[in-house]
């Protein structure tokens, strides 16, 4: 069974862009939330602990750095 997976980043944020090129030019398609909506700022901060993107929830654990997380996608992808 694959794990929820689910990207909170900030469009203006480079990290975030980063993280998101890497996707797309993977072709990995995932649900993302942007942070500029305060409800997925709020939910964010209240489940990872702190209020700083690019955050991957993997199964509602919170995993952070850009780097971090194209490392998780790239040994995850199908």
């Amino acid at each position: 069974m694959s794990p929820e997976l689910c990207l909170y980043y900030l469009p203006s944020c480079p990290y975030c862009q980063k993280v998101l090129r890497y996707m797309q030019q993977n072709g990995i398609e995932l649900e993302l939330r942007d942070t500029q909506d305060p409800i997925n700022k709020q939910y964010l901060v209240a489940n990872g602990g702190i209020n700083q993107v690019p955050c991957l929830f993997i199964d509602g654990q919170a995993l952070y750095e850009s780097d971090d997380i194209i490392a998780y996608l790239g040994s995850h992808q199908a």
